[in-house]
């Protein structure tokens, strides 16, 4: 398996450099190739040996471990991005294979009679991941390479470590452990009372099982999900109290727990269709039949005529109701009864059979508007051709038409339909004709259409009403907060060993790098005005050091009257009333008396001037990497927007600090997703409406026009407390797979039928 790996990124590297780019990046690359080839044999033994001392009992792999992250202990910003390198390699990985992975855990349970597998157990993922990225670090490889990459080795190691599972679940069964896998056991009840309590009016909530609250969707759960994810938060919390809080908080991110349980219904899907369809095979792209093709052109020729009816009612202000929603329901089950009996094979049976199931299950969520389920439903045939074409549809979260029709769902579940319904109606129309245009193309249409909602929603999110001023302003802030500290972290460097004042440094750090920020971003930072305020910096910290010449202190009386007018100047633009400047400037003045009778060394000249050259050029000195939260100020912004205070919240408080399972939560927010938070005793549904280009920033806006506005670690708090709750944890198309699963159980017949 490492052998293989080694090849792959080795061949991924050579490559990247045939590939055009500028003179850095090639010579970048090219390095890249001669430092692997050099440390590749060491970064191979570093692995072999660390996977060979995960083997011994938990007693000894104890001492062997990894540092916990949730530890109180200092760490250097490479164990931090190695952990996000491992983290995302794990989540690949997961995203792949965890449907054997669960089987193989319960098996080893079972066999060990072990509650759960040992921390540092090999088959977990992130463990394996985790070894894998410390060797490569200890071999020495440079991360950058790493980075180049980790799209190869993510692919890799998902797939080869689904045949390891895959694998080792055989030998199991070939050896009599747990040949079938029943979870029902295993799965801790939640009383329905603790979850009214905990979840009031159960509005756009899911369910214990992570769907809606239908009694079937619960059955099919029992069958394929975890037992530890069958329970909701509030009420796992009653249950186990803090010890399951407690690996919560360290263990992966609760997103990635939801696309486990995901992926155990597309497991159990999978088990479904390899016992049910002789010769299906999920692996092997293939076509429809010539008599299928030739009948799904006859419903693709007559869904394109009824298309015409439907448009001229749209343009004479018909309003969809769940008349239209009924009429689509019987035009899907006629569709699917025409193809059935087209279709020559069982796989092309069952593949028609499910889609269907799956659009009735679509078509059935009142909570999506009646137009948008209208459309949705002729997204049935693109959908059918793509999962005759691609059975890996049936497998895997990533297909790009899935994530569509997840993407559109989360965004259309519960929202108001008068504030901003008829835009999002117009786009997703638009959307499925797109796709009717292209009924030959396959996944590539779906990805296509995919981008283009995406970008469709940035923009059209961040543009409604109050939210457009919001958005704007909170762009400023992050550009200012971010430079201040930009800027106050290369003056700390640059000051690190002159003698200057702890007067002076304060004023520089506190309030002229923010002075610096405001002049950076209202003038750019090579505007006249800019430069002179970045040159003030530098006199100010030679006229504050010792003058033990009188040529010197001559200097510094001339050119004093000058110096304070600017500094004056200054802090007018942070907007400092005259006697906060008074008192600033009272300070600094006293500080230059001072130093008039200092006998300290004086700073030479020459490193004045260069701290000046350095100031004057400070952007490119900059990184994003050194800025870390962002500070809000409630007055500040709304008297930056102008607006009345009611319409902006700024939450700036609440919620212990965050792990960083739950800072990598934040990251992987989708815009366009409804939430419901709980902020100062108050529910409010809200939509993920806006969030800023370097992510410390993030937007929710509420039905009611209310915007609340959130630094990622304080929304990683809020995450953690369960003060911010997703309203729908589990994906339209899982939710459907799953209902069409209940169905299948209860009735397998009809699958090939």
């Amino acid at each position: 398996m490492l052998t293989l790996l080694a090849n792959t990124i080795g061949d991924a590297l050579s490559v990247l450099v045939g590939q055009p780019g500028s003179t850095r990046e090639q010579q970048e690359r090219r390095d890249a190739v001669l430092v692997y080839q050099k440390n590749r044999a060491v970064w191979l033994k570093g692995c072999v040996d660390a996977f060979s001392k995960a083997l011994p009992p938990p007693a000894v792999a104890a001492q062997a471990g990894f540092s916990d992250i949730g530890k109180l202990e200092l760490m250097g910003n490479e164990v931090v991005e190695n952990r996000i390198l491992s983290s995302r390699l794990a989540l690949r990985m997961l995203d792949f294979a965890s449907w054997e992975l669960n089987d193989l855990r319960l098996r080893i349970q079972n066999l060990e009679a072990v509650p759960e597998l040992r921390q540092q157990d090999i088959f977990r993922p992130e463990v394996l991941a985790q070894h894998l990225v410390e060797q490569w670090t200890h071999a020495p490889l440079p991360q950058h390479v790493w980075v180049m990459v980790q799209d190869v080795v993510q692919k890799s190691m998902a797939e080869q470590m689904l045949e390891v599972y895959h694998a080792t679940n055989e030998f199991l069964i070939s050896h009599g452990v747990m040949a079938e896998i029943d979870l029902r056991p295993l799965v801790r009840r939640t009383p329905s009372a603790v979850l009214a309590k905990s979840f009031p009016g159960n509005s756009g909530f899911a369910d214990p099982v992570g769907g809606a609250s239908a009694a079937g969707r619960a059955v099919t759960a029992v069958r394929s999900e975890q037992p530890d994810a069958l329970t909701s938060r509030s009420a796992r919390d009653l249950d186990s109290g803090v010890q399951d809080e407690t690996r919560m908080q360290t263990a992966t991110t609760p997103l990635a727990r939801v696309r486990m349980r995901a992926q155990g219904v597309l497991g159990h899907l999978k088990r479904l269709l390899s016992n049910q369809v002789p010769g299906f095979d999920e692996t092997r792209a293939s076509q429809a039949s010539p008599q299928l093709a030739q009948a799904m052109g006859k419903v693709q020729r007559a869904q394109d005529r009824d298309v015409e009816p439907t448009l001229l009612a749209e343009a004479q202000g018909q309003v969809y109701g769940q008349t239209h929603v009924d009429q689509a329901l019987g035009n899907l089950r006629r569709r699917t009864s025409t193809l059935k009996q087209a279709a020559s094979t069982s796989s092309e049976k069952a593949t028609i059979e499910i889609v269907a199931l799956m659009f009735q299950s679509i078509l059935a969520e009142d909570r999506i508007p009646p137009g948008i389920r209208v459309w949705f439903a002729r997204l049935q045939m693109p959908v059918l051709r793509v999962a005759i074409a691609e059975p890996e549809f049936f497998g895997s979260l990533q297909h790009p038409a899935r994530r569509l029709i997840d993407r559109m769902g989360s965004c259309a579940l519960g929202f108001d339909v008068t504030v901003a319904g008829g835009v999002l109606e117009l786009e997703i129309k638009r959307i499925v004709q797109v796709i009717e245009q292209y009924p030959e193309t396959g996944r590539r249409v779906f990805q296509l259409v995919y981008d283009e909602f995406d970008k469709f929603l940035s923009r059209f999110l961040a543009e409604q009403g109050s939210t457009a001023r919001v958005v704007s302003v909170a762009q400023q802030i992050e550009q200012k907060e971010t430079m201040a500290i930009q800027y106050t972290i290369q003056m700390r460097s640059m000051l690190n060993d002159m003698p200057v004042r702890d007067e002076i440094r304060e004023f520089l750090f506190k309030v002229w790098a923010e002075v610096l920020a405001i002049a950076a971003m209202k003038n750019g930072p090579q505007h006249a005005e800019t430069l002179a305020l970045k040159h003030a910096a530098a006199s100010l910290v030679w006229a504050a050091s010792a003058k033990p010449n009188r040529e010197d202190r001559a200097r510094v009386i001339a050119d004093l009257p000058g110096l304070l007018q600017i500094l004056r100047r200054g802090m007018a633009m942070l907007g400092l009333g005259l006697p906060e400047q008074d008192q600033h400037l009272k300070i600094v003045s006293n500080t230059l008396a001072d130093a008039f009778m200092s006998k300290t060394d004086a700073i030479p000249m020459e490193r004045v001037d260069a701290m000046a050259k350095r100031l004057s050029n400070l952007e490119d000195y900059l990184s994003d990497e050194d800025v870390g939260d962002l500070p809000l100020d409630t007055d500040n912004l709304v008297m930056m927007i102008g607006i009345d205070a009611a319409d902006i919240e700024v939450i700036t408080d609440g919620g212990s600090q965050p792990s960083e399972a739950m800072r990598a939560w934040v990251n992987e927010l989708q815009l366009g997703t409804w939430y419901s938070l709980d902020h100062n005793g108050k529910i409010s549904h809200v939509q993920f409406a806006w969030c800023s280009d370097r992510k410390q920033l993030h937007l929710f806006a509420a039905v009611d026009g209310r915007n609340f506005l959130i630094q990622a670690r304080r929304l990683a708090a809020y995450l953690q407390a369960g003060l911010l709750l997703p309203t729908e944890e589990e994906a339209l198309t899982v939710r459907a797979t799953r209902d069409a699963l209940a169905k299948l159980d209860a009735n397998p017949e009809r699958l090939l039928g």
